[in-house]
């Protein structure tokens, strides 16, 4: 899996698919996919979850699916930021679109 949740390490280099990078030009953050890089630095599960306080927040309609499955689906390398709910302090931040596909629960 992407996310190894007992990774031995605290940071890695990871390949990013097509769908990241395009993420990154529909943004704006590169002008072209041919100008995002295809590798990137990332902090592991256990780096991100060995913090004392977790802030997220998440702006607008690109991570709905992500909120959803991170709040209402099953804890799982499936969607990594479902690790989260098992945090004592992490805390999520979202605007009403961002929370769009969430249950009225």
């Amino acid at each position: 899996p992407v996310a190894d949740f007992e990774d031995p390490f605290l940071v890695k280099i990871v390949t990013l698919d097509e769908r990241c990078r395009m993420q990154q030009v529909n943004d704006g953050c590169f002008e072209s996919i041919d100008l995002v890089p295809t590798q990137a630095l990332t902090l592991t599960i256990p780096a991100i979850m060995s913090a004392r306080f977790i802030y997220c927040m998440v702006p607008g309609t690109t991570k709905t699916e992500a909120v959803k499955e991170t709040i209402e689906g099953d804890i799982g390398t499936h969607c990594p930021a479902s690790i989260l709910r098992r945090h004592d302090a992490a805390i999520l931040y979202l605007d009403r679109d961002a929370a769009g596909l969430l249950s009225a629960e």
